[in-house]
C-alpha cells in the first residue's frame, strides 16, 4: 500500500488530478489519497470567522466565493450527468457553513470546536468532488471520511493523535476496503467527544503521515508546490536548490525549526517502520525531490543538508544568584511555560548557572513574561532575580546535518562568516547529537545571514561581491566597463561573483530593482535613472538592503563623500577609495578609518591613492608587516606632471597646450591645478608616510610651489589656463635650466626619517628618475633590508585605465579574503 498526498497553495487541481491519475494507473498495489482543501479555500474560511467576529456580514461574501471555486471545479471534473447530485451536496453544506457562521455573527464569539468545525469544511467539500472524478475515470474508489480513522485525546492540556485507537479504528474501516483506491480528506479528525476536530498547521501532510503509519504502508508521496526540502528558502536565498535525501532525524530538526514542507510530528514513528517519504513537486514532476530515509553513510561529503529559520523570535532571559546550584530551578521555569502552552524553541544557560535564557515565538513573549515574573514575584521583591528580559525583532537560524558531528570546525566557519558580515550572534545552543547548531540573530539580518551560510556551505567557493559605485567619470566609466570584461573569468576562475547593485554620479542613482542593471547599457541607464543623487539615500538603501560582501566604491575627489566612510564600516560595508581625501586628511580620522576596519572586518583599500594600478602602498605594508623599516622614500608620485614636463621638454608646445592636453589624455583631475599646485604628490608622500608609521598631517610637509602666484589664486579652468598662458615665460625658464645643465625635470617626493617634502628637481642624468618616460612613476624604498639598492617600483602612474585596474584590483583582493 502506497499513501499520496496532494496539495499546494499554488498548484491547480487539474494538476493534482492529473497526476493522481498517471501514478494510480501505472501501479497496482492499492493506494490512500489524501486530500487538501482547493487552493484559496482554507484562507476564505479563516477570514469569515474573523468577519463574523466582528459582526461584518462580508463573510456571506466569503461563502460566496467558496461556492464559486467548488462550482467551477465542479463544472471542470464532474460528469454532467454526476453535477446536479454534487452541488446539491454543496449547497446543503454552505448552508450549514452559513448556519454556523451566523450564530458567530450573532453571538460575537467563536470557541475551538466552532473553528474547527467551519476549517474542516474545505477538505470535505474538496474530496467529495476528487471522489465524482475517480469514479468517472473508472478508477475503483471508496470515499472514507477521515473522522472515522483519526482520533484526537487531550493529553495535559495539549490535543494529541491518539495513536492506539487511530490505528484501531483505520484497521476497522480500511481492512475490509478492496477498491484501489481510499480517497480521505486530509487534516480533520475526531476528538475524544466525538466532535470534529482539526490537526494545524500542514494538518493534510500529517493525515498522510499518520495513514501511512497506522497502515505499515511501503512509501508516502507527498506532492507539492516545491521540489522537495532545499538547502535554504528559494525566497531568500536564489541559488539553493532541492536536497535530493535528509535523515529522519534531519527531517525532525528542520521540522521543528522552521522547514515548511515537513508536517510530521510522527516522523519518529515513520522512521521506526522504515517507510521512506518522498517530497515531490506537482508543478515539476519529473524533478527528483526529496527522499526521507535513513542516511547513505557512504556519501559523508554532505556534511551539512540545510539551513532552516524561524523569523518573530523573543529571546527571554531570566537571571539572579538565586539560580546558582539550586536542583529543580530550571523544572520550575519551563513547568511555568508548559501551562500556558508556550513552547521553548531553544534554550541556553551559563555554566555559572546564574542566568538562563530562551527563545519563543514573539506572540507568546509578555505571557510568559506575566506569568514567570508573578511566580518568582517574592524572589523578584527580594532582588535574588531581575525581571524576566525579552529582547524583540530576532530570528532563530539552524544549520542542520548528520555529517556534522564527527566534522571539526562548522561551528568555527558559521561563526567566522557571520562575523566577517557583521552579524551579531544574540544567543547559541548545539544539541548533544551534533546535529544541529542554533543560533538567534536580528531579524534585518536574515536574509543575509541565510545567503552567506549558503555560499559557504553549498556554492562551491563562488563567492558574490555587490557593488556601489560613486564616480562614473573617467576613472569611473573604465571600472564598470573592465567589469564587464572580466565577471566571466572572475566567476570561472577565482569563483567571484561580481554583481554591481548601484551606480551613481554627482547628478543622479540608479539602485537594482528587480532585474539586474544591464551594465553594457549602463550610460544610458545612469541618464534616464530617475533618482537624484542623495548621499543620505544612498546610504539608507545600501542599509535596507544589508546584502553580504557588500562594497562601497568611490571614484570621485569629493570630501563629502569620503566623511561618509566610517559609517559604511561600521557597518560591515567594506570600502575602496580612489579618493585620496579621507587617507590625506586629518590624521585622526585616517586612524578611526583604519580602526574600525579592522573592528568591524571591513576592508578598506585605497591603493590607487598612490600610484594609480601599481602596488606601491602593498609593497610598503609587507615591508613593514614583515619587520622592515622605511629609511627613505624617493618618488615620482604623478604621472600627470611627469607627463607635463616630458612633454613640455619636447618644445612643440606650450606650457598650457600641454597641460590641456594631459587633461584631454585622463591623465590629470578634472581640475589640473590639483595636480599642478604639486598638492596631489603632497598627499600621495603623506599617505606613504603614514603607511610607514609616521603621524604626521598634511601640513607638516614641506612643499615648493613651482606655479605663480597668479595661476594659484585662480577661481575655474578657464581663468586658471589663461594665467599659465600668460606666464609661459615663467616656464620657458625652467626648461631653459634643465636644458643647460643636460637635466630632466621632474616633481620629487621625499621622505626621510618622520620629514617630508614635494618640489621641483633637476634630474641628473646619472639618476635613476632621469629616463622615467611619458606618464610613468616611480618609488624608492631604502629600508634596513635595501639600504644600499632600493626596493624599485616603477610603472604607468596615471590614466584612467590603469586607476581603474588599480581599484578593481582592490575589489578582487577582498574578494579573495
Amino acid at each position: 500500500m502506497k499513501v499520496l498526498k496532494f496539495g499546494g497553495t499554488s498548484v491547480s487541481t487539474h494538476k493534482n488530478l492529473q497526476i493522481a491519475s498517471e501514478i494510480i494507473s501505472k501501479e497496482e498495489e492499492q493506494f490512500i489519497v489524501v486530500v487538501s482543501a482547493f487552493s484559496g479555500v482554507t484562507n476564505l474560511l479563516v477570514d469569515a470567522i474573523e468577519d463574523a467576529l466582528k459582526k461584518k456580514e462580508s463573510y456571506k461574501k466569503k461563502i460566496d466565493a467558496i461556492e464559486e471555486i467548488h462550482i467551477k471545479n465542479i463544472h471542470q471534473y464532474v460528469p454532467i450527468s454526476s453535477q446536479n447530485k454534487v452541488i446539491s451536496f454543496l449547497k446543503i453544506k454552505l448552508n450549514e457553513l452559513g448556519d454556523i457562521l451566523e450564530a458567530v455573527y450573532v453571538l460575537g464569539e467563536k470557541t475551538n470546536k466552532t473553528i474547527n468545525k467551519i476549517l474542516s469544511f474545505g477538505e470535505m467539500l474538496s474530496s467529495n468532488i476528487i471522489y465524482e472524478f475517480f469514479q468517472a475515470q473508472k478508477i475503483n474508489i471508496s470515499l472514507v471520511d477521515a473522522q472515522n480513522l483519526i482520533y484526537t485525546t487531550f493529553l495535559e492540556n495539549r490535543e494529541v493523535v491518539n495513536e492506539k485507537k487511530t490505528e484501531i479504528e483505520s484497521h476497522k474501516f480500511l481492512d475490509n476496503i478492496s477498491s484501489k483506491v481510499i480517497l480521505i480528506p486530509g487534516f480533520v479528525a475526531t476528538n475524544e467527544l466525538g466532535e470534529t476536530t482539526t490537526l494545524g498547521r500542514g494538518g493534510s501532510d500529517y493525515s498522510a503521515a499518520i495513514m501511512a503509519s497506522v497502515m505499515n504502508a511501503s512509501t508516502l508521496e507527498i506532492w507539492t508546490d516545491v521540489s522537495g526540502v532545499y538547502t535554504a528558502n528559494p525566497v531568500y536565498v536564489t541559488k539553493a536548490r532541492p536536497v535530493e535525501k535528509i535523515s529522519y532525524l534531519e527531517a525532525m530538526e528542520l521540522s521543528h525549526f522552521g522547514a515548511k514542507v515537513i508536517h510530521f510530528p510522527n516522523l519518529y514513528s515513520l522512521m521506526e517502520k522504515k517507510i521512506p517519504i518522498y517530497i515531490k513537486n506537482t508543478l515539476s514532476p519529473d524533478d527528483k525531490g526529496t527522499e526521507i530515509g535513513f542516511n547513505d553513510q557512504d556519501n559523508p561529503k554532505e556534511i551539512v543538508k540545510s539551513i532552516s529559520y524561524i523569523e518573530k523570535i523573543a529571546l527571554l532571559t531570566l537571571e539572579g544568584t538565586m539560580m546558582q546550584g539550586m536542583p529543580g530551578f530550571s523544572k520550575k521555569l519551563f513547568e511555568i511555560l508548559y501551562q500556558h502552552n508556550i513552547n521553548v524553541i531553544m534554550t541556553t544557560q551559563a555554566s555559572s548557572e546564574s542566568s538562563i535564557c530562551f527563545a519563543v515565538e514573539e506572540a507568546y513573549a509578555t505571557i510568559a513574561k506575566k506569568a514567570i515574573d508573578k511566580y518568582f514575584s517574592y524572589e523578584i521583591a527580594l532582588k535574588k532575580i531581575r525581571p524576566l528580559n525579552i529582547e524583540k525583532g530576532l530570528s532563530n537560524i539552524t544549520v542542520v546535518g548528520d555529517g556534522m558531528k564527527n566534522h571539526q570546525g562548522i561551528s568555527g566557519k558559521i561563526f567566522s562568516v557571520l562575523g566577517l558580515n557583521n552579524i551579531n550572534v544574540v544567543a547559541i545552543t548545539q544539541g548533544s547529537s551534533e546535529r544541529n547548531i542554533s543560533f538567534i540573530i536580528n531579524n534585518h539580518n536574515i536574509k543575509k545571514a541565510l545567503n552567506v551560510l549558503h555560499e559557504e556551505f553549498f556554492e562551491e567557493g563562488v563567492r558574490q561581491l555587490n557593488l556601489f559605485i560613486i564616480g562614473l567619470g573617467n576613472v569611473g566609466g573604465k571600472l564598470v566597463d573592465q567589469i564587464v570584461q572580466q565577471k566571466d573569468y572572475l566567476k570561472d576562475k577565482l569563483g567571484l561573483k561580481i554583481r554591481v547593485r548601484a551606480l551613481a554620479n554627482s547628478r543622479k542613482m540608479l539602485f537594482e530593482k528587480g532585474e539586474k542593471i544591464d551594465l553594457t547599457q549602463w550610460r544610458e541607464g545612469i541618464e534616464n535613472a530617475d533618482e537624484k543623487m542623495d548621499l543620505e539615500e544612498f546610504y539608507k538603501k545600501i542599509q535596507q538592503l544589508n546584502l553580504r560582501n557588500s562594497i562601497l566604491i568611490d571614484n570621485t575627489a569629493n570630501e563629502a563623500i569620503a566623511n561618509q566612510y566610517s559609517r559604511y564600516l561600521e557597518k560591515n560595508v567594506h570600502v575602496v577609495a580612489s579618493n585620496k581625501i579621507a587617507c590625506s586628511g586629518n590624521y585622526e580620522i585616517y586612524k578611526n578609518l583604519n580602526y574600525l576596519s579592522k573592528k568591524y572586518g571591513a576592508s578598506f583599500l585605497f591603493e590607487t591613492n598612490v600610484g594609480a594600478g601599481l602596488p606601491i602602498i602593498d609593497t610598503l605594508n609587507n615591508l613593514v608587516d614583515s619587520g622592515d623599516e622605511v629609511l627613505k622614500i624617493q618618488a615620482v608620485l604623478s604621472g600627470s606632471l611627469n607627463f607635463i614636463f616630458n612633454t613640455y621638454l619636447t618644445g612643440e608646445k606650450t606650457f598650457e597646450e600641454v597641460v590641456k592636453l594631459a587633461m584631454e589624455e585622463g591623465y590629470t583631475e578634472p581640475d589640473p591645478k590639483i595636480d599642478l599646485s604639486g598638492i596631489d604628490v603632497v598627499r600621495k608622500i603623506l599617505i606613504l608616510a603614514r603607511e610607514s608609521g609616521l603621524e604626521l598631517e598634511l601640513n607638516d610637509v614641506e612643499i615648493e610651489d613651482f606655479l605663480p602666484k597668479e595661476c594659484l589664486e585662480t577661481k575655474d579652468n578657464d581663468s586658471f589656463f589663461s594665467a599659465l598662458k600668460k606666464n609661459e615665460s615663467h616656464f620657458k625658464k625652467i626648461i631653459e635650466t634643465a636644458n643647460k645643465n643636460d637635466s630632466q625635470i621632474k616633481y620629487v617626493a621625499e621622505l626621510v626619517g618622520d620629514k617630508a617634502k614635494t618640489g621641483l628637481q633637476y634630474i641628473e642624468p646619472t639618476h635613476t628618475f632621469y629616463n622615467l618616460k611619458g606618464s610613468d612613476v616611480i618609488v624608492l624604498f631604502y629600508t634596513k633590508r635595501y639600504s644600499q639598492q632600493p626596493l624599485i617600483i616603477k610603472g604607468a602612474g596615471a590614466g584612467a585605465d590603469v586607476t581603474a585596474s588599480g581599484v578593481f584590483a582592490d575589489i578582487i583582493k577582498i574578494g579573495k579574503k
